[in-house]
């Protein structure tokens, strides 16, 4: 099966057995995007699936316009339920990923910090040294990450997804989570994708964004 036949036969999926997700390795296509990892949120786990980057990936934009408080936007792995938060309180970026429509489906959002942690680690595009104070700890992904070290996430195997690929991350930019920072609210988290360096900014700056959707795992 090739990979556009494996995105349109999956696209109207929203859960996946435990033996087909553990069978999945990066970049693999699936649920009309490709797979980056798993995640767990309050109701189990989760495979993280990457929007195509053609209509799934948006050039810098604010994460709002307004640097107040959104408090339903403080999630680290529910990128869905921070996504609709953000949208409410008029972010434009928001409003562009929940409306979505991509192989069909309309339940893309943008990633919470450790939904873009996952895919990070998953799906480098560069071969460039991480940057190793504190960056990856993530208890949210399964399993659990832990700070990265210089060779360690390495590039990622997935032709697609390494750098010059047609579904490859900008290794030169930063692109933004749905994850307000809780010690300072005029900012959110953002994942760099060239050394993988994680960081808060003002929300009115502007970066990327790549919307995600993912699917329940069960047994």
């Amino acid at each position: 099966m090739n990979a556009v036949t494996a995105v349109e036969s999956s696209a109207v999926q929203t859960t996946i057995n435990q033996a087909a997700a553990d069978a999945l390795q990066p970049g693999d296509a699936i649920g009309g995007g490709f797979y980056a990892g798993k995640i767990r949120k309050a109701n189990g786990v989760h495979i993280v699936i990457v929007s195509p980057k053609d209509g799934g990936e948006h050039d810098n934009i604010a994460w709002n316009s307004s640097r107040a408080c959104v408090g339903g936007a403080v999630s680290y792995f529910d990128g869905r339920a921070n996504t609709m938060a953000m949208a409410e309180a008029g972010s434009e970026i928001a409003k562009w990923a929940l409306g979505l429509q991509i192989n069909g489906l309309h339940d893309w959002y943008l990633p919470a910090r450790d939904e873009k942690e996952v895919i990070y680690r998953n799906l480098k595009p560069t071969s460039e040294s991480n940057y190793v104070y504190r960056s990856g700890d993530n208890p949210s992904s399964v399993p659990a990450g832990y700070p990265y070290t210089e060779t360690n996430p390495t590039q990622t195997t997935a032709a697609a997804f390494q750098a010059g690929g047609m579904e490859a991350f900008d290794g030169e930019s930063y692109y933004w989570t749905s994850t307000q920072s809780e010690s300072y609210s005029v900012t959110a988290w953002l994942q760099y994708f060239g050394a993988g360096t994680q960081g808060t900014c003002r929300k009115d700056n502007e970066f990327r964004a790549r919307a995600v959707r993912s699917m329940l795992v069960i047994q």
